[in-house]
């Protein structure tokens, strides 16, 4: 009985997401659909929480409200809402369930409801198929007897993180951000790796120590500042951000700084700096190593004594700021070689965090693509935009030497070739590995030269290459881990259900 099943799960001691995960699986399979979701709502968005029976990158989506008139008109709804299978609103979950892998095939039966906790409404839960006539009258009446259950759920999980902040000592109040900056700034991925960061990320915020970080080139350092400032007791302060690199040498000083009228040509007022602006708040100085020596010395008595001294005046000022910086150059090497004062970096770097690039957090590739194929969606005013199976593993077995930063360049152009190839908005758009313009089989062609060179050399297609390094990568750590899928997925660094699906793409299982 599905009731029974949730109840039970209800009054079990489970992880937050554990409970959320088994919520959607025992209604998909009571109700015999292709796929069940529940999504948050943030402000003007939807965030998926759990999804079950969608390909992996749904997970990363966030649907704008006034893009997706379907889920629009439930949450406008007090009951369940169903939508015929004629009906002409496109799903945004067309072309993404998973039954049928490879195809893009639009949803062709829908309904939902939305949650409602403590009064207020907290979101949406979907349920999709296929195929037209998957949901009677008599479903949708279930649907409004078993939404109590789970609005029940719900708040158990909520008052549940709610409390596991407090343990965190979480003061951050979201309430604070704009609705197109929570969008924009959100931190996307759920890999071990990148939770640690963020858990420590929250414990450190509010010690208010200065926090350095460290990391290559379009990993998102700015957006790990951004949850910094949120996390702390500064949230409702402003977060200032400057990036040192974009600084002329001459006006560096003026723009930490400010100065008075006169004090320099050009200088017709008062202007404050960035320390003055970001008062009571935190200043983030992007490619910190960039800073000239001269100012570098300045820098560092703000951070000694919190005073600041305006260009062209006397008086010194006090500011509370707290200062976090971030850099993809090698500090120590550059304090060796003089470029960088030895005293600032390690006022600096009294928290140092490295951020891990993305190949060493995989795991998150598939839901940062689907976050920049929703962007790009709604950008191009297309009905749906999706990856196929080839084009995902694509940017799995890719190094991504730009990061995030290159993964997002990457969708965005594959998306822009699709529609000059021909593909039309109102179709269910599939970027295929072809258009993503990323050289992800050089390591691969170079393992099969080296393991098997006479096969390397014969005649056979660059895709039927790559297939067989995978089959020989797949069945060396298997037999390594004796059979374990699950040890076998973490030497790969792939996420198990990419493994599973991709071992059946092989013929391995």
């Amino acid at each position: 009985m599905l009731e029974e099943s949730l109840i039970a799960d209800l009054v079990t001691d489970l992880p937050a997401a554990v409970r959320l995960q088994r919520l959607v699986s025992t209604l998909r399979n009571h109700f015999g659909c292709g796929a069940v979701g529940l999504l948050k709502i943030e402000h003007d968005i939807l965030k998926p929480v759990a999804l079950h029976g969608l390909v992996r990158e749904a997970l990363g989506r966030r649907f704008v409200i006034s893009q997706h008139p379907r889920l629009a008109a439930i949450l406008a709804s007090r009951n369940p809402v169903r939508f015929e299978p004629d009906c002409g609103l496109p799903d945004p979950y067309d072309g993404l369930l998973a039954e049928q892998p490879g195809q893009a095939l639009p949803v062709h039966d829908c309904m939902g409801i939305a949650l409602y906790i403590e009064g207020r409404c907290w979101g949406v839960l979907t349920l999709d198929a296929l195929e037209a006539g998957s949901f009677s009258q008599a479903a949708v009446f279930e649907l409004q007897r078993y939404s109590l259950l789970v609005e029940a759920a719900v708040r158990t999980t909520e008052l549940e993180q709610a409390n596991r902040a407090l343990r965190l000592n979480h003061q951050a109040d979201e309430q604070q951000f704009e609705p197109a900056a929570k969008l924009r700034y959100e931190l996307i991925g759920q890999s071990k790796v990148l939770q640690q960061i963020l858990q420590e990320l929250t414990v450190v915020a509010n010690s208010d120590l200065p926090v350095l970080l460290l990391g290559e080139t379009g990993v998102g350092k700015e957006l790990f500042a951004r949850h910094l400032h949120r996390s702390s007791a500064r949230a409702s302060k402003p977060m200032i951000y400057l990036n040192c690199a974009a600084l002329p040498e001459s006006l560096a000083e003026s723009e930490l700084f400010g100065h008075n009228k006169g004090a320099f040509s050009g200088a017709h007022s008062d202007r404050a700096g960035r320390f003055e602006a970001a008062d009571g708040g935190t200043l983030f100085l992007d490619e910190v190593g960039e800073l000239p020596l001269l100012v570098q010395a300045k820098l560092l008595r703000v951070l000694q004594n919190g005073e600041i001294q305006r260009l062209g005046s006397d008086k010194t000022r006090l500011v509370n700021v707290r200062l976090v910086a971030a850099t993809n150059r090698d500090l120590k090497q550059q304090v060796k070689s003089g470029e960088f004062r030895a005293d600032l970096y390690h006022r600096l770097s009294v928290y140092p965090l490295p951020i891990p690039p993305l190949r060493e957090r995989r795991d998150d590739i598939p839901l940062l693509a689907g976050h920049f194929l929703e962007l790009n969606r709604s950008r191009l005013g297309l009905r749906a935009l999706r990856l196929a199976p080839a084009a995902e593993l694509a940017l799995l077995t890719y190094d991504w030497p730009g990061n995030v930063r290159e993964l997002e360049h990457v969708i965005s152009r594959a998306a822009i070739k699709a529609l000059s190839h021909g593909a039309a908005r109102s179709d269910i758009v599939t970027l295929g590995a072809e258009l993503l313009d990323i050289d992800s089989v050089t390591v691969a062609e170079h393992h099969t030269a080296l393991n098997n060179p006479v096969q390397h050399n014969a005649a056979i297609t660059l895709k039927q290459a790559i297939n067989q390094l995978q089959r020989q990568m797949i069945q060396q750590a298997l037999t390594q881990h004796e059979g374990s899928w699950s040890q076998a997925a973490r030497q790969l660094e792939l996420d198990p259900s990419n493994l599973h699906k991709l071992a059946q793409r092989l013929g391995l299982k």
